[in-house]
């Protein structure tokens, strides 16, 4: 599910010893971070697998899978997949597979020539997961599978054998905020993609920075909280890494329906968002574009909703900014569109700021559909 590495514990560490007047060694910096690391992973185990017994049993809805609705094509495969579009032949990892279920929907979604890995650092379920490979592949009518399960931590894909530019696809559903190093994750993530490769993931965001007494409390490390990035550190992490700006999709709010943990949370606030970031190449920067999409996607037929700031309509025109022009043009949505240079003098005319903070489009869309925010991202492998 999720991995093991230095923790945010390392900085503040060594930021401590200076002020206190301790010297320590790096290696000793290091070994303390991964023992903080492989605490914390023991005990969200010991929570999933010995505290919760039934979906009544959390103390919070971020772990819930929203009722977020979906294109028939996939509706029929799975309800409330965390899934993007376009997934003919493609080849997709999914961090945090569990026992496999959406695997094996996503092994059809992308056909018998595309291809499935999903990753877990959890043995047991690896080996469940595995168990059903010959019944799917029989049941979709395959001649040999195209669906694998492998036991490796997210930050550590290498340690698996998955290779550089492998992957179209990355997946993830409410896991990385699981991972003590969330920078890892995308660095590993990043490298694995093909260039105009994707990564598509929802998780659970702060509106602060998390105290921390908050990112040390048990419990809220199991409800998907402590380890929750605040949302502006997102931005920051995929552009160190090499990412494009991440592109919003959809956000609905996290409540908490446990007095101590509310009075511990105090005044932060929690969403779960859809992301996407992409792996643009520098061959595709070339400024704003004007874009006509040409219709045809599998659920999408007639228009597409790419995410919070731009959707798509068959045959009309749109102006889009130099960031959202790369995406189009390098990745496998480019057969999908007619992508032409801007033509006005001053580049894209796109309408309106872009919106970028999850907590503002949840307050949009809470003002324009005050009873459609249920709330909950996350799914079962959470």
């Amino acid at each position: 599910m999720w991995g093991k590495r230095e923790v945010w514990a390392s900085g503040r560490a060594w930021r401590g010893a200076h002020r206190s007047g301790v010297r320590r060694q790096p290696h000793v910096l290091v070994a303390v971070a991964a023992t903080c690391g492989e605490q914390i992973h023991r005990e969200v185990q010991d929570y999933y697998g010995k505290e919760l017994q039934k979906t009544e049993d959390l103390k919070t809805n971020a772990c819930i899978t929203s009722s977020k609705p979906v294109p028939k094509a996939v509706r029929d495969a799975l309800e409330r997949l965390v899934v993007p579009e376009c997934l003919e032949s493609c080849w997709i990892l999914d961090l945090g597979s569990g026992s496999g279920r959406d695997c094996y929907l996503l092994s059809q979604l992308v056909g018998e020539q595309g291809h499935v890995t999903g990753i877990d650092m959890t043995e047991g379920q690896v080996e469940v997961a595995k168990k059903h490979i010959a019944y799917h592949m029989e049941k979709f009518g395959y001649q040999k599978p195209n669906v694998e399960f492998l036991q490796v931590y997210m930050e550590k894909l290498g340690d698996a054998g998955l290779a550089d530019n492998s992957y179209d696809i990355v997946i993830s559903n409410c896991v990385i905020n699981l991972a003590p190093d969330k920078r890892a994750v995308l660095q590993e993530a990043y490298r694995v993609l093909n260039p105009g490769g994707e990564m598509y993931f929802s998780d659970v965001y702060a509106s602060q920075c998390l105290s921390e007494t908050l990112r040390k409390h048990r419990v809220l490390w199991g409800e998907c909280l402590a380890g929750a990035l605040y949302w502006k550190d997102l931005y920051r992490i995929a552009d160190e890494v090499g990412f494009s700006p991440p592109c919003l999709v959809t956000a609905s709010p996290i409540t908490i329906g446990d007095k101590e943990l509310e009075s511990i949370v105090g005044d932060c606030r929690f969403v779960s968002a859809t992301f996407r970031l992409f792996k643009v190449p520098g061959s595709s920067r070339a400024g704003p574009g004007q874009v006509t999409y040409n219709g045809g996607i599998v659920g999408h037929k007639r228009e597409l909703v790419f995410d919070a700031n731009f959707t798509f309509k068959e045959g009309e025109v749109v102006d889009v900014d130099a960031e959202m022009a790369a995406v189009l043009r390098s990745s496998r949505f480019a057969e999908k569109f007619l992508i032409q240079p801007s033509a006005a003098p001053q580049g894209c005319r796109c309408k309106g700021v872009k919106i970028c903070d999850p907590f503002q489009l949840l307050e949009q869309l809470a003002a324009l559909h005050p009873a459609c925010c249920p709330g909950g991202c996350c799914g079962p492998s959470c």
